[in-house]
């Protein structure tokens, strides 16, 4: 066999829940990227599930070499096929809390089931808050977009509507006028911009009306305009600024704690802190992924996802290092 040919599929892993080396909780991109270092290095690795990715609602994956377009949920399926080629063991389910016995972090899944792993490893990504206006959410990751660079694109040279719900929108008007010369904003909340900003933009020839928004306005599953004041403006996209904030019931109950992430004063995410490795305040549990960072795309969750699975592993190498010149020592 070539160095370079994929192995034969390794059996399906028996190992007990008291035997796992590493628990990863959030089989997103970041999740799978961590299991299949983790799992390629010989390790025993679960990977516990929900089935909620915050992509799910998206078309397609961009930015990501050599998968540009990829639906999400076939990317999800590609690398749990893969993770699972490695050895690891693929667990539906919804991580509720955790707790830090001796030298293992247990984990109590949603039906009681309980998992003990020398590392565990949260990757449970990120939820999107929406501005409170009726059709928002129904089309969020199609007519409703936040990112130029996973959906900018898409709505080039189409009529975009950015709605302003704070100073944030001044910047996110500026990214998207570079792909549309019909860019309107729309002020949701009139303290949103000063009139300096106001003047700027319309200097700019971006017109800016009067809101706030009342809902949007759909043709079935297509956008066509908001419903702003007494007026509807076109639009074939609207961008919005969600808040973000990291999903999962175990930060809670292990006190990792939650910043603020501001953008010209205004509070635009929540994160875990980490260091750059991905390392928490609590020993023996890590972070990659949207839970920690935000405004990572997938790529990015990957490849954050891949550096802490190897960090981890070289963590257990030390471990079991130790471990065994104790014992013949």
């Amino acid at each position: 066999m070539s160095t370079l040919e994929t192995p034969p599929a390794a059996s399906v892993p028996q190992f007990s829940p008291e035997d796992t080396d590493v628990l990863v909780v959030g089989g997103g991109a970041a999740g799978l990227s961590a299991a299949t270092v983790l799992a390629r290095s010989r390790r025993r690795v679960v990977v516990v599930d929900a089935g909620e990715p915050r992509n799910a609602p998206a078309e397609g994956i961009h930015a990501f070499l050599g998968h540009d377009g990829i639906p999400p949920s076939e990317l999800l399926r590609r690398g749990r096929a893969e993770v699972a080629r490695y050895g690891a063991r693929l667990v539906d389910g919804t991580a509720m809390s955790a707790e830090t016995i001796g030298d293992r972090i247990e984990v109590t899944l949603a039906d009681g089931t309980t998992w003990s792993a020398r590392h565990l490893i949260v990757t449970t990504g990120a939820v999107d808050e929406l501005p409170d206006v009726p059709g928002l959410r129904e089309h969020w990751g199609h007519g409703v977009i936040h990112c130029p660079y996973c959906h900018g694109w898409e709505v080039r040279d189409r009529r975009i509507v950015v709605l302003a719900t704070g100073p944030a929108a001044v910047h996110q008007a500026q990214l998207f006028r570079q792909l549309t010369d019909d860019l309107t904003v729309v002020l949701h909340d009139p303290s949103a911009l000063d009139e300096e900003q106001v003047a700027r933009l319309r200097a700019l020839g971006m017109p800016v009306v009067a809101g706030p928004a009342h809902r949007l306005v759909a043709e079935g599953a297509r956008v066509v305009g908001v419903a702003a004041a007494d007026v509807v403006v076109p639009a074939d996209a609207v961008v919005v600024a969600s808040v973000v904030h990291p999903r999962s019931a175990l930060l809670a109950g292990l006190d990792l704690g939650v910043t603020d992430i501001e953008m010209m004063g205004t509070v635009v995410a929540r994160a875990v802190p980490a260091d750059p490795m991905g390392r928490t305040t609590v020993p023996r549990v890590w972070v990659a992924g949207n839970v920690t960072d935000p405004m990572a795309q997938v790529v990015m969750a990957a490849a954050a996802g891949t550096r802490v699975g190897a960090v981890v592993n070289a963590e257990l190498v030390s471990e079991d290092v130790e471990r065994q010149l104790t014992a013949v020592g």
